[in-house]
Formats: structure tokens, sequence, C-alpha cells
């Protein structure tokens, strides 16, 4: 039995989880909710939102449950509607997500955030009235993924804690689970990446990453 990760804090103040077995955090040193916001929802929605009304998204690692969080309450202030489908082989253990301060610093309810990670896990729960979630506790390699999906958050562990999640097999059933015209956003920035997403067929950009970080990927489904 893998040993719970351990609860850090930090530079913007928002928590984050350290995990001793992959030896990596789950977030930016430099501000869990300033990593998130900047890569998956202002580089990743934000290239969305604009034109669309229903957004499908896949997540990889649901971890914290914070990009689901900030998903919830963009769904919230937009009024637009959002099926949020995430895989986690290792659901972060609820005795700890009631520690997580993203509620209080982000202002949204601390309900809607427990309901995140108390929700079933293997079906469509809704959370709110324009918030659908689907959990699976798997990994991706066995996620029966649903597909058709607009925007895709890759939040795996690093290639160097987790190197088979970004190779082509895996990268290639996200690829195929897309909708044409998706969008792909990734913290990581390494070029052996960059070179497998093309080959599976994706259009790909660096763009600025957050702070700490020069680049980030940012990818297209044509």
């Amino acid at each position: 039995m893998p040993a719970f990760p351990s609860l850090i804090e930090t530079q913007d103040g928002s928590h984050s989880l350290y995990s001793e077995a992959f030896g990596v955090s789950y977030h930016s040193k430099y501000g869990a909710i300033q990593e998130s916001r900047h890569v998956f929802i202002h580089a990743g929605l934000g290239q969305l939102l604009p034109t669309r009304e229903r957004v499908r998204v896949l997540e990889m690692g649901f971890g914290t449950g914070l990009n689901a969080y900030l998903t919830l309450l963009v769904g919230q202030s937009s009024k637009k509607h959002f099926f949020y489908e995430t895989v986690e082989p290792l659901p972060v253990p609820l005795e700890q997500v009631a520690y997580l301060n993203y509620p209080t610093l982000l202002g949204g309810s601390p309900a809607d955030f427990l309901a995140l990670h108390h929700s079933n896990w293997n079906e469509v729960v809704p959370i709110g009235t324009n918030f659908q979630l689907l959990k699976w506790h798997a990994t991706i390699q066995e996620a029966p993924l649903s597909g058709q999906f607009d925007l895709v958050f890759y939040d795996a562990f690093a290639p160097s804690s987790q190197p088979e999640l970004w190779e082509a097999p895996v990268l290639g059933k996200i690829f195929a689970a897309m909708a044409s015209g998706g969008v792909f956003v990734t913290y990581c920035a390494k070029g052996v990446v960059k070179r497998c997403l093309r080959d599976l067929g994706f259009t790909v950009e660096g763009v600025p990453g957050p702070p700490g970080k020069r680049e980030m990927i940012r990818a297209n489904k044509p």
C-alpha cells in the first residue's frame, strides 16, 4: 500500500501534496492554484470558452481535484455546461481532502469541492446544474474513455516519474478520444513529448509557462 501523500504549502499560499512513492509534488512549488489556472484554465479552457456553450473535458490525473474545482467555478460564473471526465488510479484519501484550502482561497463553495471528491467513482454524477462529473478509478490504460473530448488537461506526474504516460501508446489513446479541433494542454514542455504528439498527428506549439517554468505545451487535433 503506497504511503499517503503529505500536505505542503506552495508559494501562492495554496496547498499541494507531495508523493513519497513517486518523489514529486502534485503541483509547482511556485503556486498550485497559479499553475493550474495558467496551464489548464487560461491556456486551455480559455481557447474554447468564448465559442462554446458546452465543453467536454478529459483530465489525466484527478489528484487534489483542483483542476476540476476551477472548471466547476468557471461553469458557475459563465453558465456554460461541462462534462468533466477524469482518471485517477490512486485517489487522495478523503481525510486529507478536507484540509486542502482551495475553497477558502478561491471564494468557492467548500461543499462543492468536497462533492467532487465524495462523488461515486465510475458513474456520471451531477455537481450543481451545469457540471457533470465522471471519475474513473483506474489507470489511463484501463479507463474506458467516453470520447469526443473538446479539451484535455494532461496533468500526469512528470516523465521522469512516470515515463509510460508520456509515450505513444497512452498519448495515442488520448488523441483517439478527442474531437476534431480539440485542445490538449500540459505543464510539460519536453522535446520528446512534443515530438511524440506531432508524430501522433497533433499540431503542437510551445506557449509561455506559469511562474518558474519558461514554456508549456498546447496541442490541437486537426
